[in-house]
C-alpha cells in the first residue's frame, strides 16, 4: 500500500462500480435482505435550475448515511431521486435568455416559450445530479423522477380534479400576496424584511370646509383607492368628525370617516386611511363596512385612470413625485423616517402587493385531518419543531394554488364557450362539455403552484395517481405497500411549512395516514463564525470545492460529526483539517496491519482467542450498540462521535499500540478492523470500500462485492471481565507515564516501576502490556507502598517510580524556581484584586481575568508543591 490514499483516483471509479452494479436500487441488497424489512425515504428534489450547495450538501449527506445503513441492515431500500421544475425560477431564467436576445415570451408565445423551457430544463437539470454523485450519494437512479414527468403530470391532475369534485378547491376573489413581475404569491412564499422607509403626515380636508384632519401612511401612491379613513370607536379626540366627509388631496372624491376597533389610537395620529383593495388588514375593514373596492394600479403595478395625472406610472416610481405634488400643494405636513416590515417575493425579491385578484385556492379543511393526527403521535427529531408546526397549521387559510406563469402544471379546469359550464377534467384536451355536449371550450391559462406538485412527492413517485405511465420497473402496488408510509423524511426546517406540511395534508387526505412515520429537521450551515452564509459576504462554502479539495468521505463525515439536532452547524476549514486527520488515521491502521500480515479473514471466520482481541472484540461491540443506538434515534453527530472515538483513541491509540507487545493478536485485530470499516461505510464509504478490500485481498475492480452491500454489524461479543482488566492496564500505563513527567523522563524509557492493585487481575497477561506502553523494562506488582519513590495514586492502583539510581537535584531546581514564580504572581494578584480602588474603576472583564489568573496560579502551585512533597524536597 503506498503512504497516502488518493481520493481523487478511488472515488469516481467506485462510485461507477457501484451504480453499474445496482448497488442503489431497490434489489442491490437483495443477497442480505430480510423478509419484512421496508426502509423508504425521499429526496427533496432540488430545482433543475440549480446547483448544489451546503446545504443540499448536508440533506444528502444524512439521507445517504441511513440509507447505506438501512441497506446494509438488510432492509429492502429505496431513497426516491428527483429534481423540480421549480416554476417561478425556471420560468424566470428562461425570460433573462429572452431579454438577452431582444425579445419576450409574450412575442414568441406560449408553446414556443415552453419548448425553451424543456430545453432549459434539458440542459441544466441533471447538473445538480451529477453533482450530487460527486458526493457519493446512493438514491436508486433508475427511478429518478422529474415534478413534470408524463406521470407525474397524471398524479398532479388526479389529485386536483378530485379536490375540485369534493369541493376543496374554489375560484374566488380575493386578497393575495402579490408580485408584480412572478404574480400570486402564497404567505410563505413572502420573505418580510425590515427596511428604513419614511411616515408621511397628510391633510384631508373636511368637504364642509370647516379644516382638516392629519393621517399618517407609509404608502401615499395608493390613497387614490382610499375609500374611507378611521379611527377609534373610543378615541375621543375624533368623536365629533365622525361620520363627516373629507375629500381626497389631489382629487375630488369624497369619502366618510368611520369608527372601527383595528384602529391602534396610539399609532401616528391615530386617524388611518382605508384602501380596501390594496392592504390586507383594510380589505377585512372594508368587507366589515360594505366599503368600495378601488384598485389603483393594475397586475403589473401601473398606475391607472383613479391617479389622475400620475396614471402610467410604475407604483414604487410614483411615491416621488406624487409626494412632490403634495408638498406643492400643501397637503403634507411633515415626513418622518421610520423603520418597519416589507414584504419581498422570495424569488425576485420585489416588494410584494397587497392584491386582489381570482385565484384558485384549496381550502384549509383539506388539513385538518392531518393537523389532529400530528398532534397525536409527534414524530418530528428534534421534537420542539411540532410546536412551529402546530402554531402555522392552526392559523391556516386557504392556500392559493394559481401562479401567472406559463412553465409548470397547467390548472385542469376548463369553461365551456357555449354555456359557460366550469369543469375540472384529467383529459388534456376534453371530448367535450360534459353539460351541453359542445365541443369548443377553453382552459385557465394559470399553472398551478410548484409546491401543489411537491405536496404529493411522498405518494406520487411511487405511483399513485400516475395512470400506468410508469417505467417498466416498478410496481405500482406493491410499492405503495412497501414504501408507503415512508419510513423517514430528512429536511430543511426552512422549508417545513412550503413543502412538509403541505406533503402531510395531502398524504392524509388521498391515503388517509400521515406520509411519513419520522420527520428529521436539520437546522442550517453557517460559516465557522456562526454567520449565514451569502455571496455578499463572501463566506459560501462551495461542496464541490471541499470535494476536490478534501474528499467527498471528509465532507460527509464532517458534516455528520456537526449535525447536532436543533443546533445550526459552524463549519470552516479546522473542521475539514480535523477529519482529513481521521482519514489519515483510519489509513495509517490499515498499513500497519498490512505491514506484519498480507491480508485477513472476516470476523465472523475468526475464533478471537487472544486477550488483546477479547478485549477490542468488546469494544467494537459497545461501538457498534451506541452507533446502531443513535443512527436509528437519528443522532448522526453522536454516531460519528462515537466512531471517531472508537477508531482514534480505543482501536488506534490504545488497541495498536498495545499490539506491539501481542504480535499474535494482529491477525484478530485485522478483522475487527475490517468489521469496524462496515460501521464507518455509511459515513465515508470510499475509503472504507477501499480499505476493507486491500485487508481482505480482494478487489472491487476484479469483481468482488463492495462493503456497501455487507451486513452491518451487530451481536458482536462483549467481554465484561477483560474490558475490566484493560482498564486496570490503561489506568496503570496513565499513572506511570504521569509519574516520569515530575522527573522529566515522560519520553524515556526506565529500568523498574512497581505497581499496587486493589483489584485483582492476571498479571501475567498485564505485565507486557504496561511494560511497553509505559516504557518501563520490569514492572513488579507489589502488595506495600515502596518507600523512597515517586508516588501516583488513581482510582484502582498505586504505583512507584524508585528514585535511588536517578540525580534529583536538577529536577528539585527546576520545580523550585517555578514555585518561586507563582508565589511572586500570586502574590501579584492578590494585591490588585484586595485593592478597593482597583476592583471599583477597573473593567469588569479586566477583573475576572485577573481572578481566574488567580485561581490557576494556585492550582499549579498545589500540583508543584506535591510534585517536591514527593521528592522529599
Amino acid at each position: 500500500m503506498s503512504e497516502k490514499y488518493e481520493p481523487s483516483i478511488v472515488e469516481d471509479k467506485f462510485y461507477k462500480i457501484w451504480e453499474d452494479r445496482g448497488y442503489f436500487e431497490v434489489d442491490g441488497n437483495k443477497s442480505i435482505q430480510e423478509e419484512g424489512k421496508n426502509f423508504s425515504i425521499m429526496m427533496p428534489p432540488p430545482n433543475v435550475t440549480g446547483s448544489l450547495h451546503i446545504g443540499h450538501a448536508l440533506t444528502f449527506t444524512l439521507q445517504d448515511i441511513i440509507t447505506r445503513y438501512k441497506r446494509m441492515d438488510g432492509f429492502k431500500t429505496l431513497w426516491q431521486p428527483g429534481t423540480d421544475h421549480a416554476g417561478i425560477a425556471t420560468q424566470n431564467v428562461v425570460e433573462k435568455q429572452l431579454l438577452a436576445e431582444g425579445t419576450t415570451k409574450e412575442e414568441i408565445g406560449r408553446e414556443k416559450f415552453l419548448e425553451r423551457a424543456w430545453l432549459q430544463k434539458e440542459t441544466s437539470g441533471g447538473n445538480i445530479v451529477h453533482q450530487m454523485r460527486k458526493l457519493g450519494v446512493t438514491p436508486a437512479w433508475k427511478r429518478e423522477r422529474f415534478t413534470m414527468d408524463e406521470g407525474l403530470k397524471e398524479a398532479v391532475k388526479e389529485a386536483f380534479v378530485r379536490l375540485y369534485n369534493d369541493g376543496f378547491i374554489t375560484q374566488n376573489n380575493y386578497m393575495v400576496n402579490w408580485c408584480t413581475h412572478d404574480g400570486a404569491l402564497s404567505d410563505i412564499e413572502v420573505e418580510h424584511e425590515e427596511v428604513n422607509g419614511k411616515f408621511y403626515h397628510m391633510n384631508y380636508h373636511f368637504a364642509d370646509g370647516s379644516g382638516h384632519v392629519t393621517v399618517a401612511t407609509t404608502r401615499p401612491e395608493t390613497y387614490f383607492g382610499d375609500t374611507a379613513i378611521m379611527v377609534h370607536p373610543d378615541d375621543e379626540r375624533y368623536t365629533s368628525i365622525v361620520g363627516k366627509e373629507v375629500v381626497l388631496p389631489l382629487t375630488n372624491r369624497k369619502i366618510k370617516v368611520i369608527t372601527d376597533s383595528h384602529v391602534d389610537m396610539d399609532f401616528g395620529t391615530g386617524v388611518v386611511k382605508v384602501t380596501p383593495a390594496h392592504d390586507q388588514n383594510d380589505y377585512e375593514v372594508g368587507k366589515r363596512h360594505d366599503l368600495e373596492f378601488i384598485t389603483c394600479f393594475d397586475d403589473k403595478g401601473i398606475l391607472n385612470e383613479y391617479c389622475g395625472e400620475f396614471a402610467g406610472l410604475e407604483r414604487l416610481e410614483a411615491r416621488e413625485p406624487i409626494v412632490k405634488k403634495l408638498q406643492e400643494e400643501g397637503f403634507i405636513v411633515k415626513i418622518e423616517e421610520h423603520t418597519h416590515q416589507v414584504g419581498h417575493c422570495y424569488r425576485c425579491k420585489n416588494i410584494v402587493e397587497p392584491f386582489i385578484s381570482q385565484q384558485w385556492f384549496l381550502s384549509e379543511k383539506v388539513a385538518q385531518s392531518s393537523i389532529e393526527k400530528t398532534k397525536a403521535h409527534n414524530n418530528f427529531h428534534p421534537q420542539h419543531w411540532i410546536n412551529s408546526y402546530t402554531a402555522w397549521m392552526d392559523e391556516l387559510r386557504p392556500w392559493c394554488i394559481s401562479r401567472q406563469l406559463w412553465w409548470g402544471h397547467r390548472i385542469p379546469v376548463f369553461t365551456c364557450d357555449s354555456c359557460n359550464h366550469q369543469w375540472a377534467d384529467q383529459a388534456d384536451e376534453p371530448e367535450k362539455c360534459p353539460k351541453c355536449g359542445e365541443k369548443h371550450y377553453t382552459q385557465d391559462p394559470d399553472v398551478l403552484d410548484t409546491w401543489f406538485s411537491s405536496a404529493l412527492w411522498a405518494m406520487s413517485p411511487l405511483g399513485w395517481g400516475n395512470n400506468g405511465k410508469l417505467p417498466e420497473l416498478y410496481d405500482f402496488e406493491q410499492d405503495m405497500k412497501d414504501f408507503y408510509p415512508n419510513s423517514l423524511l430528512i429536511t430543511g426546517f426552512d422549508i417545513m411549512f412550503f413543502w412538509v406540511a403541505r406533503m402531510m395534508m395531502m398524504g392524509d387526505h388521498f391515503q388517509g395516514e400521515l406520509p411519513f412515520k419520522d420527520i428529521y429537521m436539520h437546522a442550517l450551515v453557517r460559516d465557522e463564525h456562526g454567520a449565514k452564509m451569502s455571496k455578499s459576504k463572501g463566506n459560501v462554502i462551495d461542496p464541490l470545492d471541499m470535494v476536490n479539495e478534501h474528499s467527498a468521505d471528509i465532507i460527509r463525515f464532517t458534516l455528520a460529526y456537526l449535525a447536532v439536532q436543533g443546533r445550526d452547524i459552524k463549519l470552516g476549514a479546522k473542521n475539514l483539517e480535523q477529519f482529513r486527520n481521521f482519514t489519515n488515521k483510519i489509513y495509517n491502521a490499515s498499513n500497519f496491519l498490512t505491514l506484519n500480515v498480507d491480508t485477513f479473514p472476516d470476523l465472523k471466520d475468526l475464533e478471537i482467542k487472544t486477550p488483546l482481541g477479547k478485549y477490542m472484540q468488546s469494544r467494537l461491540s459497545s461501538a457498534v450498540e451506541e452507533v446502531r443506538e443513535t443512527l436509528e434515534s437519528f443522532k448522526f453527530n453522536e454516531a460519528a462521535s462515537t466512531l471517531y472515538r472508537f477508531v482514534w483513541t480505543e482501536f488506534c491509540d490504545w488497541g495498536i499500540e498495545y499490539s506491539k507487545a501481542s504480535k499474535d493478536s494482529i491477525v484478530e485485530l485485522g478483522a475487527i478492523f475490517k468489521e469496524t470499516l462496515k460501521m464507518v461505510s455509511p459515513f465515508m464509504p470510499f475509503i472504507s470500500d477501499f480499505l476493507y478490500h486491500k485487508l481482505s485481498g480482494t478487489s472491487l475492480e476484479e469483481g468482488d462485492a463492495s462493503l456497501m452491500v455487507c451486513n452491518f454489524p451487530k451481536d458482536v461479543k462483549k467481554d465484561e471481565e477483560i474490558e475490566s482488566m484493560f482498564a486496570i492496564i490503561e489506568e496503570a500505563i496513565t499513572a506511570i507515564r504521569r509519574a516520569k513527567v515530575v522527573i522529566d523522563m515522560g519520553n524515556s524509557k526506565i529500568a523498574k516501576a512497581y505497581v499496587k492493585l486493589d483489584k485483582s487481575i492476571d498479571t501475567a497477561v498485564a505485565k507486557p502490556f504496561i511494560e511497553k506502553l509505559a516504557k518501563v523494562e520490569d514492572i513488579e506488582f507489589v502488595e506495600a507502598k515502596v518507600e523512597n519513590s515517586i508516588t501516583d495514586v488513581s482510582d484502582n492502583l498505586e504505583v512507584y517510580l524508585p528514585t535511588g539510581e536517578i540525580d534529583m537535584t536538577p529536577i528539585i531546581s527546576k520545580l523550585t524556581k517555578q514555585k518561586e514564580k507563582l508565589e511572586k504572581e500570586i502574590n501579584k494578584l492578590n494585591g490588585m484584586l484586595s485593592n478597593e480602588k482597583f476592583v471599583a474603576n477597573a473593567p469588569a472583564n479586566v477583573i475576572e481575568e485577573n481572578r481566574a489568573g488567580l485561581a490557576q496560579a494556585v492550582e499549579k502551585m498545589a500540583k508543584v508543591e506535591n510534585e517536591l512533597k514527593a521528592l522529599g524536597a
